[in-house]
This record gives structure tokens, sequence and C-alpha cells, in this order.
């Protein structure tokens, strides 16, 4: 038991298909209840029952989810994958009408004990894509992301006598010998150069399917519809365009002076794009110990944190939470997905011997601990609030952790914090140029792939002209975004953690520079507050600036441009 929550080896916990046809009688007769309840107690009881049975075959196909992307090889979780790439928009459209019943039921006020106002707000989004017809779709974009996913799981790339995954390539492609390095990312995107026409043709269809999406539920198109999925409560597309405009005018001039010192720090009078991973002559700083050394760091570092981080991190280890090795077969990347039936994150990575592993234990574990704190949400799939306020909280607790960083780095440790500092710096307008990119895309679902690689070479040049890609043809064709998987499978995400970038580096100036003693009570009870307040609301909760206040960026960027230029980067280098 853990603050009342019991957690389950996650080992231990069985996975079993549901019956489709059962759920949809079983569903439909809550529905039917609430939808007849003539007392408060009635129509309580049917939401309370009904959100049971979601939380509970959610957590299935959360299960499936991981098991598969854990090892894409497994023959029962590929054809478990499969099922619910087909039945999941049928269950989908089931609980469209009893959230239909939901919104509509005069017992709001009951209601509101399972589903918190931004969870009701999002119920009447999710039924605006009400609509059978956008079903087989549907279906046919979940196949293209599998086939996507197994692309890029299916690498086996043949470097200096050993046969890698992309994930185990990391070290060699941020190795300070430079031969090494260029070879590594020769290797590394030669994968995606020699799977181009693989990655072209998935993209291509997919940008067909969703644009057919958005044109039968009645939107100009997908880009337009995003706003609607992706619940963005509080900000349209005209804010977002100019606050990609406030990173490209405020934000990339600051980049290009933190390229300027890394290739002066490399011995370089330009990087090329090889170089980029690289931030010392010296190599990137490395964490010191084995993966289970580093994990009971982690586990130090949580104790002291606080007794909330520390009893959480020890639960997730006995009760095998995490899953952090790269291995064959095993998906790309990293996540925590909170599974409603466990009461319980779990967090997925893939270990490799960098700095991204500590990255992993603090960014992920930020969502894990997000998730714990506000567990008291009845409904599982809101104790995560709306994307990019959920990546608040991981992107922080980056952050909040440096003063233990000694603990992963040793007398690294100050090399990792201006390295991890000036990197998000540099990811902002990244991270813009993956949203910029997207909207192009779909606002010109007709374009050919080689002209989506034409648009996105040319928003690189603006967001990130550091790249040089004259020793690659296949990049400077514009073949980069086929790694990016959230654009392949997450389409608008990326855009989240941009904004959840700029409010950590709130924290950051707080915890790191003001070392503001309601920094932590404020995290707190952004964490614990959840899904039960949208993106503007926690904002309020943590007292932090929204990033689309005209010059909101500004103190925050002074204070990152002052904390860099206040260390001699030279001296870093050794």
């Amino acid at each position: 038991m853990i603050g009342g929550i019991f957690f389950m080896d996650f080992k231990e916990a069985q996975y079993t298909r549901p019956d489709f046809a059962d759920i949809k009688a079983r569903l439909a007769t809550y529905t039917k209840g609430l939808q007849t309840a003539d007392d408060p107690a009635t129509a309580l009881a049917a939401v309370t029952a009904a959100n049971k049975l979601i939380n509970d075959y959610t957590s299935q196909q959360m299960l499936a989810s991981i098991r598969h992307s854990i090892d894409t090889t497994d023959d029962f979780y590929n054809k478990e994958n499969d099922y619910w790439n087909a039945n999941g928009p049928l269950y989908e459209n089931e609980e469209r009408k009893y959230k239909a019943a939901v919104v509509s039921s005069p017992y709001q006020k009951e209601i509101g004990q399972i589903y918190p106002k931004p969870d009701l707000m999002a119920m009447k989004n999710d039924l605006k894509m009400a609509n059978e017809a956008i079903i087989p779709l549907q279906q046919q974009d979940n196949d293209l992301i599998t086939q996507y996913d197994k692309v890029i799981a299916s690498a086996q790339i043949a470097f200096q006598g050993e046969t890698l995954t992309l994930a185990q390539l990391g070290p060699y492609r941020q190795s300070p010998d430079r031969a090494t390095r260029k070879a590594a990312s020769e290797a590394y995107w030669g994968f995606f150069a020699d799977h181009e026409a693989d990655f072209d043709r998935i993209y291509d269809q997919m940008v067909q399917v969703r644009t057919k999406i958005a044109h039968t539920l009645g939107y100009d198109d997908y880009s337009q519809l995003s706003y609607v999925y992706m619940n963005r409560f509080g900000y349209d597309e005209k804010m977002v365009a100019q606050y990609r405009q406030t990173v490209r005018d405020k934000v990339v001039p600051l980049t290009q002076k933190q390229y300027a010192k890394q290739a002066k720090r490399l011995g370089l009078a330009k990087l090329a794009y090889y170089d980029l991973p690289v931030a010392f002559k010296s190599g990137n700083a490395q964490p010191q110990g084995t993966a289970d050394e580093l994990v009971a760091a982690a586990q130090q570092m949580y104790n002291e944190l606080a007794p909330e981080t520390g009893e959480l991190f020890a639960y997730m280890t006995k009760n095998h939470l995490f899953d952090l090795l790269a291995t064959k077969g095993k998906m790309s990347g990293g996540y925590c997905e909170y599974i409603p039936a466990l009461k319980a994150p779990f967090i997925f990575a893939n270990f490799n011997g960098t700095s991204g592993d500590v990255d992993v234990l603090t960014h992920e574990f930020g969502h894990a601990f997000q998730t714990r704190m506000a567990s008291w949400i009845k409904d599982g799939l809101s104790v995560f609030p709306t994307s990019e306020a959920a990546e608040i909280f991981s992107m922080s607790m980056e952050f909040i952790t440096y003063p233990w960083m000694a603990k992963f780095f040793g007398d690294a440790a100050e090399k990792y914090k201006y390295n991890h500092l000036e990197a998000a710096l540099e990811f902002l307008p990244y991270g813009i140029l993956v949203d910029h990119f997207q909207h192009e895309v779909y606002t010109h679902p007709d374009w050919t792939p080689a002209e989506r690689k034409a648009c996105w070479r040319d928003l690189e040049k603006q967001y990130n002209p550091e790249r040089d890609y004259s020793e690659n043809p296949a990049l400077d064709r514009g073949i980069y975004f086929f790694r990016q998987a959230h654009i392949f499978e997450i389409p608008f995400y990326y855009l989240d953690y941009t904004i959840a970038q700029v409010l950590a580096y709130e924290f950051w100036k707080r915890f790191d520079v003001d070392h503001d003693p309601q920094a932590w009570s404020d995290y707190l009870a952004m964490a614990k507050a959840g899904g039960s307040q949208t993106l503007m609301e926690l904002i309020k909760t943590g007292h932090l600036a929204s990033p689309f206040e005209p010059g909101a960026l500004d103190d925050t960027l002074i204070a990152i441009s002052q904390a860099l230029d206040g260390v001699d980067d030279q001296t870093l280098d050794k």
C-alpha cells in the first residue's frame, strides 16, 4: 500500500482481451440508467459503474500496448495490438454514446464527483468526433502507426562488429572521436535513407487518412481538427502562430550563440550535422555506473527530495513498473503511462549509457509523480491533465533534481547541467519546427512526399540554421523528420513539449536562480490538481506566467542567458 493505493507487481498483472459485445451491452445499460435517472443518487451510481468499466478495459488496452512496445516480436501481443488497432475505435464509439448522456444529464453536480470540469469539456470535444463513418479511417490510421513502429523496431545496424538498434547507436553518435561519431551518424541516418520509400508511403497514407477524418467531421483540415482532439482549452491557432513567431525571433538568436560556443569548444570552425550531439571535445557528461546503480542513485535522490517522491520510486522499483534497457525488438523512445485499474504509473525507456538515461529517470518520473499525486481523480484518464500541462511536471522535474546530479555524473555534474540547460533552450526552436511542419503538411494535404520533405528542410533553415547537411544528401533532402515518432503517431503533440518547456524554465528560475521557498509547494499543488484543472488554471495554481502573454519569455530568456554566460564553458571541457 502507498497512500491508500494498492500497487500490483506489473509482471503479475493479468491481461485478458475484453469481450466487446459484453462491454457494449454493459455500457449501454449504464448509459440508459443515467438517461432515465430521476434522482442524483441513481445518476451517480450509473456514472460510477460506467467509469469503473471504462477504467478496467482501458487498462487492458494499456497492458497490451505496453507489452507490445517492450517486445514487438512477441506473437501474442502482436495479435493483441492488431485487435486494439481494429477495435479501439469501436470502443470509443460506444463511449461517445455514454459521454453524450453524461454531458446532457441534469445532475452535473453529482457527476462532477467522478468527472472534473476539464473532463466534461473534453467529452464535449470528443462528441464533435462522434461519427461512425470515421471508424474505418481510424482503424487504417492505427494500422499505419503500427507499420511505422515495426520499421523503426526492425533496425539491426551493423557497426564496428556489432549489430545495434537505433537507440544503441546513441553513445557512438555522441563519441568525442569525430570519425566515430560521423560513422555512427552515417549508419543511423543510413537506416532512414534505406527505408525512405517506406516512411514516405506510410506518412503519405497517414496524411490522406487523417485529412479524410477531418473533412468527414466538417473541418477544413486536420490541423484545425487538432485543436479539438488535443483539447487545447484557453488558446487558439492565432495565439499559437504568434507564439511560434516569438520563438523564432527571440530564441533562435540565442541558440545560434550557443552553437557558436559549442563549435569553439570542439575546436571547429563550423559544426557539421554529426557534431551537434556532442557538446564538449572531451565528450558529453556520461552517467557513472550500471543501470541498477543509476536506479539506486535515483532512489537516494528521491528520498532526499521529498517523502512522497522517495516512497513512489521505491514502490515502482519493487513492483517492476520500470522497463529501462534497450533490447532487440523493443520500440524506440520513452514514455510514462498511468494504468487506472492498477492505480499505478509505468515507465518505459531505452537506456544506452548516455545522459539521456538520467533524463528518463527525472523526466518520466516527473510524469509518474504527478499521476501519483492526482490519483484521487476517479476517472483514470483524467489523472493526467491535458498533454501540454502534463509535460510541465516531467520537464520541471529535470530541473528540480539539479542539486543531485553529482550522484549520477560525479565531477562532471556541472558539465551535465550546463549542457542540459543549453539543450533545453535549443529544443524550443526544434519543437516549434515540428509543430509548424505539421501545420503546413495538413493544410497542404495534396503535397507529394518530396514536397513535404522540402518543406521540412525549408523550416529547418529557419528554426535550426545550424544544421549543415552538406555531407549528407538524404538529410539535405529533408528526411530528418522520419525519426520523430510523434509526427507519425501523435500528430500535433510536439507543440505541447515547447509550451511545457517554457513553463518548466520558470520553475528552473524559481528553484535554481531565485531559490524560491514556495516553488516546491506550487509544483506539488499543480501535481495534485492534475486533470481537474485546465492548462490555464494550472498555470494560476502554480503562480506561473502564460507563454502566450506578450513578453512572457523575456525574463526567462534573460535568466537563461545570464546563467549560460556566467559559466566559463571552456573549463568544463575536461
